[in-house]
């Protein structure tokens, strides 16, 4: 039996849908080691900063994070800008600026109905005069101090900041871009791959081993991508549908699909890496509780492709009902327990709102901490390690 049975994951009841990893299965591409296990600090450390600020992204590497994450929008004069959303309400103060008033409106992106503001009907010039603000003030309200203080960056200057950062602490930093409804934005006049691909040229990380890696959950947009750049490329996955570009165009490839062997075999063709929800390797029961881990990591490894599986955040809402602690929501739970067991199943890289947390996960011995296999064994009712 494999150690993440001993500790985490082989006493949970497995989900109908899962497809139950085996313990005799081969894995040619082996584990990484847990010193290679890339720590992603996703829209920077958003757990402790508001989320594509510098504030946000200079935390995250001062905490070990490897890679920092901008989600790409552009904005009317078609500068590559990096928030969440195209829909910047939640993520600024534009609903508080007057002269703005005029711009809220409502969209439809990706197939629904959105209502607010919207970077593609401002300036590079208009936004950045407004200010971030942290997106889940009920969930994060420590963060809120900080709202007002930061400007909207543009890709360029976070570029710049991860050359400045690698400087200041010996280390490169990667920087891991997400093109944002590619579809939609093509459709308007406004394409995201091919401003992207001129900043990467521009910069000199044009290369195989580039610090650059471009994400999407469409696959058409990597592989524009692919067609212009040798960086390596993430297609991330959802955990339920279909990517939007294949609703567009009439494609019946859903996110499912493309997790099967056959699917990976294809994405192997293009990327280097998968990016899953976290559910989608280690399901969740109806009641909250872990389900048993799905094949999903060894079919990756088994396609040639790395996986890492998003995101990752401390607080109980965010946890398997296993490892929250207390009543409160907002509270955070036990966070640490969740990350060693994606660490013994063998994923690549960990997407992280707390990259303090992941490094400190991935700087433990190799060995689980034998409480864990306790508690565990304890909670689904059968012997721990020590018995077995």
């Amino acid at each position: 039996m494999r150690k993440i049975a001993a500790t985490t994951l082989a006493v949970l009841t497995p989900l109908a849908a899962a497809s139950p990893a085996s313990a005799a299965e081969p894995e040619p591409f082996g584990k990484p080691e847990r010193s290679q296990v890339v720590v992603i600090g996703h829209r920077g450390a958003a757990g402790h900063r508001p989320e594509h600020t510098q504030g946000s992204y200079e935390l995250a590497v001062a905490m070990g994070a490897d890679w920092i994450e901008p989600d790409l929008v552009p904005t009317k004069d078609h500068v590559l800008v990096v928030r969440h959303e195209n829909e910047i309400s939640g993520t600024t103060d534009v609903s508080a600026r007057p002269e703005f008033a005029s711009r809220k409106t409502t969209k439809s992106i990706d197939g629904r109905n959105v209502t607010g503001w919207f970077t593609e009907d401002f300036t590079l010039a208009e936004l950045k005069t407004l200010r971030a603000v942290e997106r889940l003030p009920a969930v994060r309200q420590r963060n809120t101090v900080y709202n007002g203080y930061y400007q909207v960056p543009t890709l360029q200057e976070v570029l710049d900041l991860a050359k400045k950062l690698s400087r200041r602490h010996g280390r490169q930093i990667g920087v891991f871009p997400e093109t944002k409804h590619p579809t939609y934005f093509r459709s308007i006049g406004l394409p995201l791959e091919e401003p992207l691909i001129e900043i990467v040229r521009r910069n000199g990380l044009n290369r195989p081993n580039s610090p650059v890696v471009v994400q999407s959950f469409e696959p058409s947009s990597l592989k524009r991508v692919a067609q212009a750049l040798r960086v390596p490329l993430w297609q991330a996955l959802g955990t339920t549908g279909k990517p939007y570009d294949h609703v567009a165009g009439n494609d019946p490839t859903t996110y499912a699909d493309m997790m099967k062997p056959e699917g990976l075999a294809k994405i192997a063709k293009y990327a280097k890496w998968i990016g899953p929800d976290k559910s989608s390797a280690i399901p969740l029961n109806s009641d909250g509780t872990w389900g048993a881990p799905t094949s999903l990591v060894s079919d990756a490894h088994r396609a040639g492709l790395k996986i890492g599986v998003y995101t990752f955040r401390s607080e109980n809402q965010y946890l398997p009902a296993q490892l929250r602690r207390g009543t409160v929501t907002t509270e955070h739970g036990d966070a640490l327990t969740e990350y060693r067991a994606h660490l013994d199943l063998g994923v690549d890289a960990f997407v992280t709102d707390y990259p303090d947390a992941a490094v400190l996960a991935r700087g433990e011995r190799e060995r689980p901490h034998p409480h864990v296999a306790a508690d565990v064994a304890k909670d689904a009712g059968l012997p721990d390690e020590g018995q077995e």
